[in-house]
């Protein structure tokens, strides 16, 4: 990648984007395996490098490459040290300097890519306001100053794009779980729509009788509470507040095709974290209490727990944007491919502020966003990695960090 310019007008030109993904390595195991990724990063790095440098017509010359930047947190550490090492020694083989980039301030920068050709970053109104959501994080970011940070949210348990993976496991579903999750929920919402319409009950009778009758083999008074017309437990969750932000009723925007709802956890905490481990045992109890799921259970329950966490994460970020008066929101990371979630967040955002998400394809980690995190960063300390005389430092003066912070 070529870029020039100042690190509030930088401009960028894709000379070569090549990718090995792991995905079909990993699968077998339900997710990442940490040895097993160290090893392929190990195996595949020289091989993207080799068929980038030749992409970019790059591969003859004596110094291909001026300057290098490298994720070194957070992250699997010993995948992040294959990076780093890795990155080190191409250094000193060219006299390149290395730029050490956290991997979430990579995520923010992504908005600003394009997978080929050229680009820039444009104007951006302060204050920031960065909703990162990824396998291993759920953060809000305040940015009042061009590259400060201040985490002002965050996940006090399980990232959100870890539940989804786990519920996606729960429901027998293939790794990735997340797009599995969403693609199961849309089905879901189509279908409702039209039961909806059509006032299609039968079904929807059969299968409460199925809910109550395995509730009330743990709760007796489950039919008293039915005959009352209480709500299943887990119902109330989803405050009037939201409800209005985002143009829906209380009721329209919770409402199952089936009798069964998830908690939204946190929602009414004065704080701005979240918390997803108590969403993930309630689909785990909820699956259990079912029995045998169908291809049409399992969308309905993908649809409700994505509905919750969704609106945990749309509810608290309008909640920060309202606080902090923000101007600009950037929602990256790889569940910011969420169809809903991008849904959600423009109805509820309209046109008050200026909303960015990552291309396509660079939602999730990237070297692009990574090279144009580490040339700002270069930009703004050209002397970031090296010593006082100029020199590339030596192997090792770069850390992985695995719980880095921003």
């Amino acid at each position: 990648m070529e870029a020039k310019g100042g690190v509030s007008n930088a401009s960028f030109w894709v000379l070569a984007n090549n990718s090995n993904s792991q995905i079909n390595i990993h699968i077998p195991y339900g997710g990442v395996y940490p040895k097993l990724a160290k090893r392929e990063h190990t195996k595949n790095l020289p091989i993207v490098l080799e068929a980038c440098l030749e992409q970019a017509k790059l591969e003859k010359k004596e110094k291909p490459i001026d300057a290098i930047a490298v994720t070194y947190g957070p992250g699997l550490e010993m995948c992040l040290w294959e990076g780093i090492i890795f990155a080190q020694e191409l250094a000193k083989k060219w006299n390149a300097p290395v730029i050490p980039v956290n991997h979430m301030e990579g995520h923010i920068f992504s908005v600003f890519g394009r997978n080929n050709g050229k680009f820039k970053i444009p104007k951006i109104e302060f204050p920031i306001l960065s909703l990162l959501v990824s396998g291993g994080h759920t953060q809000l970011v305040l940015t009042k100053k061009r590259m400060q940070y201040k985490i002002i949210g965050k996940t006090l348990d399980d990232a959100v794009g870890e539940a989804f993976d786990k519920v996606a496991r729960m429901l027998g579903l293939p790794y990735p779980g997340g797009p599995e999750i969403s693609k199961l929920a849309e089905e879901a919402r189509i279908l409702r729509e039209r039961s909806i319409a059509q006032a299609d009950e039968p079904s929807i009778a059969n299968f409460q009788q199925k809910i109550m009758r395995a509730e009330s083999a743990q709760d007796p008074s489950f039919f008293n509470r039915e005959k009352e017309n209480q709500t299943f437990p887990g119902r109330n969750f989803f405050t009037k507040k939201f409800a209005q932000s985002s143009g829906r009723r209380p009721a329209e925007s919770r409402q199952s095709l089936f009798s069964f709802s998830l908690p939204r956890p946190m929602l009414h905490s004065k704080n701005l974290d979240f918390s997803f481990a108590g969403l993930k045992t309630a689909v785990f109890y909820l699956i259990k209490k079912i029995g045998k799921l169908n291809k049409k259970i399992k969308s309905e329950i993908a649809l409700e727990f994505e509905n919750s966490a969704i609106e945990c994460l749309v509810y608290k970020t309008q909640k920060a944007i309202e606080k902090y008066d923000i101007k600009t929101l950037i929602v990256a990371g790889g569940v910011a491919c969420n169809t809903h979630l991008q849904r959600e967040i423009k109805k509820a955002m309209g046109k008050k502020i200026k909303l960015l998400f990552p291309a396509k394809g660079l939602a999730g980690d990237n070297s692009l966003m990574i090279g144009i995190a580490g040339y700002s960063n270069y930009i703004k300390n050209k002397n970031l990695s090296t010593n006082k005389t100029g020199k590339v430092q030596k192997l090792g003066s770069i850390k992985a960090v695995g719980n880095l912070k921003l």
